[in-house]
């Protein structure tokens, strides 16, 4: 995720804090977590003037956060087709594996995409609508507890796919229509020690307060 900009290249952090930084990029990015778009459509989904969607378009690619999908002949002129950065999956294995430079990578992507679709639901309203949890805190773990604390966040991923399967299942016979949910885990170092005590949880829950 980098890029050239006044002869300066933007570093994988810059890159991201960039992308997530005007409210544009941020519909941008989130509207091509879901799907293949040109910049056309993109003005008309956004309700931005071609020129200014195509700006930000074009300093998105050169910092590496979303990429080229396809071009296509439409009037015998090309016409540029755009995703979000595609990475593939690894196993915790494979992970290990990776270089420094890789995971910051990974990290990176996974992080610019939560921040453009939570920041975008913000923009749009949809943080208040029930049912919503939100929560934060840090935790003082030591070796054990960081392992423990990664297998039960890789036992609610699973529980999550299953609750998804069975949402599949239910609407197929039902027809009742699905909302688009966002559903995330995270668990990493903090950018430094905190010896003070572990702070209350940070939580909002529409109607559960």
């Amino acid at each position: 995720m980098n890029t050239t900009k006044a002869g300066q290249k933007r570093s994988v952090e810059e890159a991201v804090s960039y992308a997530i930084g005007h409210r544009i990029r941020i519909e941008i990015l989130a509207l091509l977590n879901e799907a293949t778009h040109s910049p056309v459509e993109l003005a008309k989904l956004t309700r931005q003037p071609i020129t200014t969607v195509s700006h930000h378009i074009k300093e998105l690619v050169n910092s590496g956060c979303i990429e080229l999908a396809r071009i296509e002949k439409v009037r015998n002129a090309d016409q540029h087709f755009y995703r979000a950065v595609e990475l593939p999956f690894v196993s915790d294995e494979e992970a290990e594996l990776l270089p420094i430079e890789a995971r910051q990578q990974y990290a990176a992507v996974i992080l610019q995409a939560l921040m453009a679709e939570g920041l975008a639901a913000l923009w749009a309203g949809k943080m208040t609508s029930d049912p919503v949890w939100m929560s934060w805190r840090w935790f003082n773990l030591d070796g054990q507890g960081q392992q423990e604390a990664q297998e039960a966040q890789h036992e609610f991923w699973e529980r999550i796919k299953e609750i998804d399967a069975d949402t599949a299942n239910r609407v197929a016979a039902s027809g009742e229509p699905t909302i688009s949910t966002i559903v995330a885990a995270l668990g990493f170092e903090r950018f430094k020690p905190v010896g003070a005590p572990v702070p209350a949880t940070h939580r909002l829950t529409p109607g559960k307060n």
